[in-house]
C-alpha cells in the first residue's frame, strides 16, 4: 500500500466523496492521520484514502458510531501488525531450517556396519 503523502484535504475529500470537514473530524478523533507538510497542509496517501473508504462503509452500511469504527480500526491495525510479526518469525524459522541443515550436512559421516565387514586373517610366515 502506498504510503506517500500526495493528496491535499480538497482532492481526497473529492475522491472517496466525503466534505473536507468530515476528513478533520475524522483526523481530530484520531481515525485518519495525514501527513503535515512544513507549511503544515495536511496530505493524504493511497493508504490514508482506503481508510476513509473503510470509515465511510463501516458508518453507512454497518451504521456504527464513531466510537464503533475506531475500535474496528484498532482491530484492524492490530491484525495488520501480527501479520508482519507472523511473516517476520516465518522468514527467521526458515532461514534457521537452513542454517541447521547445512550444519547437517557438514556433518553426515557414512555408516558402516562393523560386523558385517570382514577383516584379512593374518598369514603365519
Amino acid at each position: 500500500m502506498d504510503d506517500r503523502p500526495r493528496y491535499m484535504i480538497s482532492v481526497a475529500a473529492d475522491l472517496v466523496g466525503m466534505h473536507p470537514q468530515t476528513l478533520r473530524i475524522y483526523e481530530a478523533k484520531g481515525l485518519v492521520r495525514p501527513r503535515r507538510t512544513p507549511g503544515n497542509t495536511r496530505l493524504y496517501s493511497e493508504r490514508d484514502l482506503d481508510r476513509l473508504r473503510v470509515i465511510q462503509r463501516l458508518t453507512g452500511d454497518l451504521g456504527l458510531n464513531l466510537a464503533g469504527v475506531e475500535r474496528v480500526l484498532e482491530l484492524q491495525d492490530e491484525i495488520e501488525r501480527l501479520h508482519g510479526r507472523v511473516a517476520a518469525l516465518e522468514r527467521e524459522v526458515r532461514s534457521e531450517v537452513q542454517r541447521v541443515h547445512k550444519e547437517y550436512k557438514r556433518e553426515i559421516v557414512l555408516y558402516t556396519d562393523a560386523s558385517k565387514e570382514r577383516l584379512p586373517v593374518p598369514r603365519k610366515a
